[in-house]
């Protein structure tokens, strides 16, 4: 799937306003004290908002199945997606199904993966994924996410990625990029993938949660940084309790802000 063609301006310069204590002191964004309707009503203005700074949001691993999407993000594992889509046009010409990929060459497959990174555990989980496709769902991906996490290197959050974009069900894909920023804006505290997800899951209306986890991830790769946040110009910062981690001049934050291209979808 590519991305559209338009590029928005990611930055929104922020309200002047002082570093919030988490960001100060380094305590946690999350406020025991917040009321569950006060979160929700806090979270779902801040959702229509990413909904606003990121309306080109997405999967940005390229696939045309739901076969080829679900071994493209079991490949995005310590890698970027850039470097999995330049990969997967000549796997998946050499090995377009779940039957092919089962019967790969090893040495061959190896090959084709190596620019990934950790190679040979690909070309095993890769393996290991096509055959039990093939013994025990006739070489098609379920479309359920009960059958999907008995498959070797298949968890939730990646199940999560196949359902929602392959098949429309809607889920929570609670990647490194997704914990990172619910935890900054105080939505839950937790670090177990799970729990977010289910924490996650009682703020937001279920329709919306496919949509939302691509905007929250692209928020993560182009304003909300791991290690420098461009909160001066993040459109969330009036409702963060980590405003401050980052600059909150608005020029010098929006020099952090990254453009797809520029990105390189890390």
């Amino acid at each position: 799937m590519s991305a559209p063609a338009s590029s928005p301006a990611y930055a929104r310069p922020a309200k002047a306003r002082r570093p919030t204590r988490a960001a100060l002191t380094g305590a946690s964004p999350f406020d025991p004290e917040e009321t569950a309707l006060s979160r929700t009503r806090r979270a779902r203005r801040m959702a229509r908002e990413l909904a606003v700074i990121h309306p080109d949001a997405h999967c940005e691993l390229d696939f045309t199945t739901a076969f080829e999407l679900l071994v493209a993000t079991m490949l995005s594992a310590q890698t970027t997606d850039k470097t999995v889509n330049k990969v997967t046009p000549v796997l998946f010409a050499r090995y377009p199904d779940a039957v092919a990929l089962a019967a790969a060459d090893r040495a061959e497959l190896e090959e084709i993966l190596k620019p990934t990174g950790f190679f040979r555990a690909k070309a095993n989980s890769a393996l290991g994924l096509a055959q039990a496709l093939v013994e025990r769902f006739d070489g098609e991906v379920p479309a359920r996410m009960k059958d999907l996490v008995t498959l070797p290197g298949v968890g939730r959050k990646t199940a999560n990625v196949v359902l929602g974009n392959a098949f429309g069900v809607p889920g929570l894909t609670v990647d490194t990029h997704f914990g990172r920023l619910v935890r900054r804006f105080g939505w839950t505290a937790e670090e177990d993938p799970v729990k977010v997800e289910a924490e996650i899951a009682e703020l937001l209306p279920k329709k919306e949660w496919t949509e939302f986890s691509h905007r929250v991830i692209f928020h993560g790769r182009r304003v909300c940084h791991a290690k420098r946040a461009a909160c001066g110009a993040c459109g969330l910062a009036q409702w963060c309790p980590s405003f401050g981690i980052g600059p909150v001049d608005p020029e010098i934050a929006g020099k952090l802000v990254k453009t797809p291209a520029a990105s390189d979808t890390e």
